[in-house]
């Protein structure tokens, strides 16, 4: 599947091999739907799609140093998507023959548990951040990044006005950004993870 490079991609590439959590991001929303939509194909899940691509992303971040030897960036991030697709459904065929009694099987979290991936250990911090949040706000951050609803959809249900809403998600990934960071991880690596993504 095929994706038009980022305009000034080698210069990107240069400045997030460095370190720049900024340029880093700028790849990550250039591509991230693309992925989204090609390992959803392969999938079925969005929740799943959506885990492998920002999985994949925290991989080459933390081996970011490697991203200047990089010649097509695009082709490197759906090989580790496509790879890790399949590391997944594997791992998750195998937990599903293993629970044969069951007439069905769901894939959720404790499925994604079984994915060996360097961001576990992330989302259980995140997950003691948004612990943290005062109700409503966790509320609506719970709704926009896990249930993947949109704005309007959340200020429906909730009785809030859309404007309410998106300044609770702000307000909400700015505390469970400033929460994390306190634990010396990187800031950048945490927008990948923390940030609700919207996608068809």
């Amino acid at each position: 599947m095929a994706v038009k490079p980022h305009s000034l991609e080698t210069e990107l590439l240069l400045r997030a091999a460095e370190g720049s959590e900024r340029a880093f991001t700028e790849l990550f929303y250039h591509y991230y739907t693309a992925l989204a939509r090609f390992v959803y194909k392969l999938t079925g899940s969005r929740e799943l799609a959506e885990e492998i691509v920002q999985d994949a992303f925290v991989s080459i971040w933390l081996r970011r140093e490697k991203l200047a030897q990089i010649d097509h960036f695009g082709k490197y991030l759906f090989a580790i998507c496509r790879n890790g697709t399949f590391t997944a459904l594997k791992k998750i065929a195998a937990e599903k023959s293993l629970q044969g009694s069951f007439e069905q099987y769901v894939i959720d979290e404790a499925a994604l548990d079984l994915m060996d991936n360097p961001a576990e250990e992330y989302r259980e911090i995140i997950a003691q951040a948004v612990a943290k949040l005062p109700e409503q706000q966790r509320r609506v951050y719970t709704m926009s990044r896990y249930d993947r609803l949109k704005y309007d959809e959340i200020a429906i249900q909730l009785g809030l006005s859309v404007t309410t809403v998106r300044k609770h998600v702000q307000l909400a990934v700015q505390f469970i950004q400033n929460d994390i960071a306190k634990k010396g991880i990187s800031a950048g690596l945490m927008i990948l993870l923390t940030t609700p993504l919207m996608w068809r």
